[in-house]
Order: structure tokens, then C-alpha cells, then sequence
């Protein structure tokens, strides 16, 4: 049975290996053992699965996850946990422990190694400061998974599901209503971690949707058009795209393929919908 799901134990272990955090990592350790078991139980994970876990820390959640999972395989990258992750986990004989970066990590040729078959989800408490590109490289890097669930920032969540035309539409919420459903399951306050947070956090689900043809030949020019839109979001969209030089198109071509799929050209980046920038990226034959 889970074991480390409050403050007194969670001391305990981190006193026995004299573990300090460090800031570089952003490390916040969960001591709710309620808020735990709610992650676990959005997940929606069941003996049949496969979970890799994205940051275990000393491995609270670790064991939620372990007592619902078929597999659970934790990528942790500070190698000063890898030994505490070894002992708290010991009960565990579905757990395997791999001290990497996620963001350098092959997950087919991991999935490959580890014989693993059938569902995969992705559960973490995600450090505030790499948010974005985890989610993003999980997303975009044609990684088979059901479900990616995770601890962000709040902010970071309201931004996932954000509309256009408000100041938190970005790339990020893009790509996740292109690959996936967002639901955010509920947020928790800086006093349920060691050390506290200066802001909220809060837990979100992304359900992965199964692309359809057309949209799978479509995602890297809608990408590469979104990241020119945004990389210079204060520019209108036909300086910023035709400064990208993601298209053969002359600047006057793009102004005309814009306006007649009724486009307009002095629009910014957080103006499009979705299904806009897969319009934009079509008429404007990105390469």
C-alpha cells in the first residue's frame, strides 16, 4: 500500500538521504495523499496499462500509480533521487526506474526495450519551468499514448484550453485541441507541496483524438505556420509568416491567398482558430 502520501513521511525520507532540493529542477513534492489518489483515479488507469510517469520525485505518486497499473516506468532526471526511488519502491515488483532527461528520451525505442504493448499514459507532476516543452515534444513527436495527465501550473491549464483572441491563445493551446481533448479535473492549492509553490496548480487530462489522414499530412505545415505566427506574434500574420520563409509564396502571393480564403492579412497570431491555421497553411503551401 502507498506509503509516502504525507509530510511527516515524506520528511522522513528525504532526512534519511539528506536530500536538498535544487531550484534548477523545480522540484515540488506532493504530500496530500487525497489529492494522490484523485490523479491517479483521473488518469483512469486500470491493470491493463502501462504508465510512464514524467518526474516521479521520491516516488509518492509512484505507488498510487503502481497499485492500479499493469507497468509503471519512471523517467527521473535528477540521479540523486534514483537510489531513494530504488528503496521506496522496492514493494513493487511493476516498476522499473530510468534516470534520464524525458526531453532526450527515444519512447519507441524505450516502448521497444521494455516489451511494452497495448495502452500507454502518461501521469506527472510537471516541474513549472519545462512545462510547455514536455507537453509539446509529447504531443508533436508521434509518440503512441491514450492519455497524458499532469500537475502544471494553473495558468499553464487555462492556457491549454484557451480561446482566440485572448491573451493566453498561444502555440501550446493549439496543439493540444489538434492532437488531443483537454478536460482539467481540478486545482490544487501551494500548501499541498514541499516546498510550496508560489501559485496554484492545477491537474488536466489531453484524451488523444486519432488523426485522420488529411490532418496527419497537415500537421507539419500547420506547425511550422503556427510557430511563425507566433514567433513574432506582434507582427501582422503576412510580415511574420513571409519573414519565417516557411513558403515559396511571394509576399504579394500570400496577401491574395489570403484574402481570398478570407484571411486577413493585418490579422495577428491569436486571432485564428485552429481551423484557420490549417486553412492558412493550406493556401499558403507551406513546405
Amino acid at each position: 500500500m502507498p506509503d509516502l502520501d504525507s509530510y511527516e513521511k515524506t520528511m522522513e525520507v528525504l532526512n534519511k538521504y539528506d536530500f536538498h532540493f535544487k531550484k534548477k529542477y523545480g522540484q515540488n513534492f506532493l504530500i496530500n495523499p487525497h489529492i494522490l489518489e484523485d490523479i491517479a483515479e483521473g488518469a483512469e488507469i486500470s491493470e491493463y496499462d502501462t504508465v510512464t510517469e514524467i518526474g516521479p520525485g521520491i516516488g509518492a505518486l509512484t505507488q498510487h500509480l503502481a497499485e492500479a497499473a499493469g507497468r509503471v516506468i519512471c523517467i527521473e532526471l535528477d540521479d540523486r533521487l534514483v537510489p531513494i526511488l530504488h528503496d521506496t519502491l522496492s514493494g513493487y515488483d511493476n516498476v522499473t526506474i530510468i534516470n534520464d532527461d524525458v526531453l532526450e528520451v527515444d519512447f519507441e525505442k524505450l516502448f521497444e526495450q521494455e516489451k511494452i504493448t497495448g495502452s500507454v499514459k502518461f501521469v506527472a507532476n510537471l516541474p513549472y519551468y519545462i512545462t510547455t516543452p514536455i507537453i509539446l515534444g509529447l504531443l508533436q513527436k508521434d509518440i503512441p499514448f491514450d492519455s497524458i495527465t499532469v500537475m502544471v501550473q494553473r495558468e499553464v491549464a487555462e492556457r491549454m484550453q484557451a480561446k482566440p483572441g485572448t491573451p493566453e491563445y498561444g502555440a501550446l493551446t493549439l496543439a493540444v485541441e489538434f492532437y488531443t481533448e483537454p478536460e482539467i479535473l481540478f486545482t490544487v492549492k501551494p500548501e499541498n507541496f514541499i516546498p510550496r509553490p508560489k501559485v496554484e496548480s492545477a491537474v488536466i487530462t489531453l484524451h488523444r483524438k486519432e488523426l485522420t489522414d488529411e490532418e496527419k499530412a497537415i500537421q507539419g505545415p500547420l506547425f511550422k505556420t503556427v510557430r511563425a505566427a507566433f514567433n513574432q506574434r506582434r507582427k501582422t500574420l503576412v510580415n511574420a509568416i513571409y519573414n519565417a520563409g516557411i513558403s515559396d509564396l511571394s509576399k504579394q502571393e500570400m496577401e491574395n491567398a489570403m484574402w481570398n480564403s478570407c484571411i486577413t492579412t493585418t490579422w495577428r497570431a491569436e486571432v485564428l482558430s485552429l481551423k484557420d491555421y490549417i486553412r492558412l497553411a493550406e493556401v499558403l503551401k507551406v513546405k
